[in-house]
């Protein structure tokens, strides 16, 4: 069944994707979608100021700047409300919890750490740690399933710093 959601205005940043009917814990909600690059291209998108680059392993990524991608509209926050799977090639965006509808659909972009420069997070959840960077504060879900990726391989090319909490 093809969950409903609509682009609209977001708190956190820019725009957003939003549930336009309520969703269950455990909906794959929508695919992650572009043209399957290699690495080198990935880092050369990415140092070109691309941002949708979602990696699939140390070899291929995900160009996600299409407008037929509308899983990109998808902000970063801290304390999210869905993750990513992979299977092979596919990314899907999967509830993590129950989703009403009229909720912002947010994931935890999971650059790395230790690196520059830092990319701030403005997701106003109560335990932002006030940069994008994975956070051990989602809970079991990620252990579900050998399939589970919460660190985009490419995205971390987009280099974060960690800061002291």
């Amino acid at each position: 069944m093809k969950m409903r959601v609509r682009v609209g205005t977001s708190c956190i940043a820019g725009q957003g994707l939003f549930a336009e009917q309520d969703m269950r814990q455990g909906t794959k909600i929508i695919r992650y979608i572009g043209q399957k690059i290699t690495q080198e291209e990935s880092d050369q998108r990415l140092a070109a100021g691309n941002v949708y680059i979602f990696g699939l392993d140390e070899r291929s990524a995900i160009n996600g700047d299409t407008p037929k991608n509308t899983a990109r509209f998808i902000n970063h926050a801290c304390e999210s409300n869905c993750h990513t799977e992979q299977y092979g090639n596919t990314i899907w965006i999967v509830g993590i919890r129950e989703i009403a509808a009229g909720e912002e659909l947010t994931y935890n972009y999971g650059y790395e750490v230790n690196e520059e420069p830092v990319e701030p997070s403005h997701c106003g959840a109560h335990h932002c740690c006030g940069y994008i960077r994975w956070f051990p504060i989602l809970g079991p879900h990620q252990a579900a399933s050998a399939s589970v990726t919460s660190l985009p391989v490419a995205w971390a090319a987009i280099r974060t710093a960690e800061k002291p909490l």
